[in-house]
């Protein structure tokens, strides 16, 4: 028999000895063979509808018997494949194909979860309806085929959900800020997500959810939308819900107006907004002061002061709520006048003006009239320095404010400036004395006082005129001085004037020494003179002068006259040319000294020393080995006695005038003589002795 379209089951009686059995189906030249153990047994894999031949054989360690006699049996009939659908809450519909051999179908259904009766029916259709069902509930549906003989077929079961019924209660809460909506209902049975639409002409929202609330984001403001809810789960769709009317805020309003009237009012104005019932504007100054207006028309007006921005916003209302913030618009009115400018600096051609900042002022323009031209300057900050102006000068001056916005404020008050005066031009330096020097200068400033000041290394010297020239006394030789002068006025004091330079003669030197080194040649050394660079000494007297000219602070003179009164004089020159000329205490030369000298022997140890005639006294000096000899001449005399001198010996002998002051001479030349012993006595005569110039 079978009960499966693919399986025959098949009973026997046991067979003594068999531990298996093969069971075969044969259908036409194809086999299917099973072994079971035992009866009974099933052979599988065999085709619906189908007639079959039978066979057992008995199988143990000794091989196979023979097939046993053959049956027929033919399999049922397969099973209907089943298609199903909801089209509608409360209907299923089922069909399927055709089935080989079946001549009827009998299809069944109830509820899954097996509340309520089952509905069955037979037909000789491929479809089916089913009505009256539940809505969003999970059916069990079977089917089956039979044949001729009225055996049923296999079953094919199936779960179908019926579609689920519209929500109720739908609920709109509108949220203005965010221009959102809430959309809540009841929930349906077997629903299993939920489909939201909002739509307003052309324009569509959605939102889907498998909760009982759906948020619709992005609605747009000024707009009416119909919302409605479709709830969904596997069989399909319900009808949409009623539609549920929602009205949005209004849009901000637009084509926005502002204007001043008149210094000090404001007037805002707009177009109507679609939706809106009224409108509020509300007023913003930059130092956080609000103001607002509540009208049900297009046009308010505020109160406005100098150097505010006003933000102002205009916004539409309904019962829905406040329009979307729209564009701000901002309205600046003309900056305040600067009224407490002043001078913090004036020179001859700058003046800085200072002020405290103005509100609403971006920048500032400072203008400068003097009559012939004006001089601008423009910055943003509280500060000007006005240059290029002329010295001396009395400016009419104005600061004014700007805003980008508003331009310029062009009510604000000037006042009155005078530049420092003009610098002196020096025209002239004279000096009247080695230590008087007498500037002058070109007056051109208006009641000024004029300074002067020299600058040098020793010190600074001033004088003060209101004229055109002043003296200054005292200046110390040998320097190099800076010259300049400043005018000075109640608007303040010029810039120095250029430096002229001034030097002054080089010092004489303090001390000067004159010293005799030979007959003829004199030395002279000085201390140095401050800004000295050269000296030139002269000796001077009737018989002519002697010069030299010298980077030192020395000096050697020669063709001194011997004897002769000599004016010292040093002429000091400076590096650049200037001289000074300094006297100093008149200079005598040394006497002269003896010519002639000779020596004759007087006796055998005497000695006279002979000289031409000299003025004044002389003195006679001999040196030898045996020792040093002495005399002085008696007045009147050109000679001198040496007695009792020894002989036999070489003597220096030097013949030298004596001054009245003082040591004698040592300059005068010196001679060497032979004194030889004769060894006889020598009377009153005299000999000449050999002389050695030295």
């Amino acid at each position: 028999y079978s009960k499966l379209s693919n399986s025959i089951t098949v009973e026997w009686a046991a067979v003594p000895g068999a531990t298996s059995y093969l069971l075969s189906a044969q259908d036409g030249e194809s086999f299917i063979e099973t072994i079971v153990i035992n009866s009974p047994g099933t052979v599988t894999g065999l085709k619906a509808a189908t007639l079959y031949k039978i066979t057992i054989r008995s199988i143990n360690s000794g091989g196979r018997s023979l097939p046993s006699p053959s049956k027929k049996a033919k399999t049922v009939l397969a099973a209907p494949i089943l298609s199903v659908s909801s089209p509608s809450y409360n209907s299923i519909v089922v069909s399927w194909g055709a089935v080989y051999m079946a001549v009827g179908f009998s299809v069944s259904i109830m509820r899954s979860d097996g509340l309520g009766s089952m509905m069955k029916e037979n037909t000789t259709h491929t479809s089916l309806v089913f009505t009256s069902l539940d809505p969003g509930t999970l059916y069990t549906i079977k089917a089956h085929a039979w044949n001729v003989n009225g055996i049923p077929g296999d079953d094919f079961t199936y779960n179908q959900i019926t579609s689920p019924h519209a929500p109720s209660d739908v609920q709109v809460a509108f949220d203005s800020g965010t221009l959102r909506a809430t959309v809540s209902w009841i929930p349906t049975e077997g629903t299993l997500n939920y489909s939201v639409t909002a739509s307003s002409g052309a324009s569509k929202l959605n939102c889907s959810t498998s909760s009982t609330s759906c948020t619709l984001s992005s609605l747009q403001c000024g707009s009416e939308y119909s919302v409605y809810v479709i709830a969904n789960n596997g069989a399909g769709s319900s009808k949409p819900t009623d539609a549920v009317s929602l009205k949005t805020v209004p849009c901000a309003p637009g084509s926005i107006t502002i204007e001043e009237d008149n210094p000090g009012k404001l007037s805002v104005s707009w177009s109507n907004a679609d939706l809106g019932d009224y409108y509020v504007v509300f007023v913003k100054s930059d130092d956080g002061l609000e103001v607002h207006c509540n009208t049900s028309h297009t046009q308010c007006h505020f109160q406005s002061d100098c150097g505010f921005t006003y933000f102002i916003s205009v916004f539409a209302y309904n019962k829905a709520g406040q329009s979307p913030l729209g564009d701000i618009f901002n309205y600046t009115t003309a900056p305040c006048c600067p009224s407490d400018f002043y001078p913090v600096f004036v020179s001859s051609d700058t003046v800085e003006i200072v002020w405290s900042p103005v509100r609403g002022a971006e920048m500032y323009e400072t203008k400068a009239v003097d009559g012939v031209g004006v001089v601008l300057c423009h910055d943003t900050a509280t500060i000007c320095i006005l240059s290029a102006l002329q010295c001396n000068t009395q400016y009419n001056i104005t600061v004014y404010s700007y805003s980008e916005i508003r331009d310029s404020n062009t009510s604000c008050e000037s006042k009155y400036v005078a530049t420092a005066p003009c610098s002196p031009e020096i025209k002239n330096v004279s000096q009247d004395d080695l230590s008087i020097i007498s500037v002058h200068w070109q007056a051109n400033n208006n009641e000024a006082i004029y300074t002067v000041t020299v600058r040098g290394e020793a010190g600074l010297w001033h004088c003060t005129s209101s004229g055109n020239s002043c003296s200054i006394t005292g200046l110390p030789c040998g320097s190099v001085f800076s010259i300049s002068a400043v005018a000075i006025t109640t608007a303040g004091q010029s810039l120095p004037s250029y430096s002229v330079p001034l030097e002054t003669a080089p010092c004489c030197p303090n001390d000067l020494t004159v010293t005799q080194v030979m007959q003829s040649i004199t030395n002279i050394s000085w201390s140095v003179g401050a800004g000295a660079k050269t000296y030139i000494t002269i000796l001077e007297s009737l018989k002519g002068p002697a010069k030299c000219h010298t980077l030192q602070n020395h000096c050697l003179l020669g063709c001194i006259t011997c004897g002769t009164n000599y004016t010292v004089s040093l002429k000091v020159i400076s590096e650049t040319g200037l001289a000074s000329y300094c006297t100093y205490q008149d200079y005598s030369s040394s006497a002269c000294c003896p010519s002639g000298v000779k020596l004759y022997r007087l006796g055998n140890n005497g000695i006279r020393i002979y000289w031409r005639a000299s003025a004044g006294l002389i003195s006679t000096d001999l040196y030898g080995s045996k020792g040093n000899f002495t005399c002085t001449p008696t007045s009147g005399l050109s000679y001198c006695d040496v007695t009792e001198i020894p002989c036999g010996d070489v003597y220096t002998v030097v013949v030298s005038p004596v001054p009245e002051k003082g040591s004698k001479l040592t300059l005068c030349p010196k001679k060497i003589y032979s004194v030889t012993c004769s060894g006889s006595s020598v009377g009153m005569g005299t000999r000449m002795l050999s002389a050695f110039h030295l």
